[in-house]
């Protein structure tokens, strides 16, 4: 048995987290803006379905969320941006071969069809790859008691399911209906 001497003692008010938290909400709602400003732009009137599929994505993820109470720590706050980041990603992949379909002459009901078919590998693969480490952190965490590993994990496990789901079932949704407005015949409209 030994004595204990206090050295020192120091308070840690709850408004360190609370700014961290309005930081870090701020610094999403400027890069979700900017992602929202640059699909526009840059890919017109399908950027504007990606990002329509985006806010599905994120009404999804708010849900889940809700149902099962997940604690978004600064760690599961960093998987839920990587997940957004991975949703833009296959956006923009869709985006692309959709494109490259429209410069080959494809009517732009085609093209919708054969870009979604034509990403859906690459998709798939980074997807099932990134959920395969989601497992391993999910179960590293637990068994070494990393708390924030394992929420990490499941956060970006459960963002990346609904991301995949929100780029080729909704997106798609989103594309096909827009094939078939007059809005469609204006094709550069579509892509620059």
């Amino acid at each position: 048995p030994i004595t204990l001497h206090e050295v020192r003692t120091q308070k840690i008010d709850p408004i360190l987290g609370s700014d961290s938290l309005h930081d870090g909400l701020i610094a999403g709602i400027i890069g979700l803006a900017l992602v929202v400003v640059f699909m526009i732009v840059y890919y017109k009137v399908s950027g504007a379905m990606a990002c329509l599929a985006l806010l599905v994505y994120g009404a999804v993820m708010l849900a889940i969320f809700k149902l099962w109470p997940v604690t978004l720590t600064m760690s599961g706050i960093a998987a839920v941006v990587l997940s957004i980041g991975m949703a833009v990603d296959a956006n923009v992949l869709i985006n692309e071969r959709i494109k490259e379909e429209l410069r080959a002459g494809k009517s732009l009901g085609a093209a919708v069809e054969t870009g979604f078919s034509r990403a859906w590998p690459a998709i798939r693969d980074s997807n099932v790859t990134t959920l395969i480490t989601c497992v391993i952190l999910f179960w590293f965490g637990d068994a070494l008691g990393a708390a924030s590993v394992k929420g990490f994990g499941l956060t970006l496990g459960i963002g990346i399911l609904v991301s995949m789901l929100t780029a080729i079932i909704v997106a798609r949704a989103f594309m096909r209906a827009m094939a078939f407005t007059p809005l469609a015949k204006r094709t550069n409209l579509f892509h620059p």
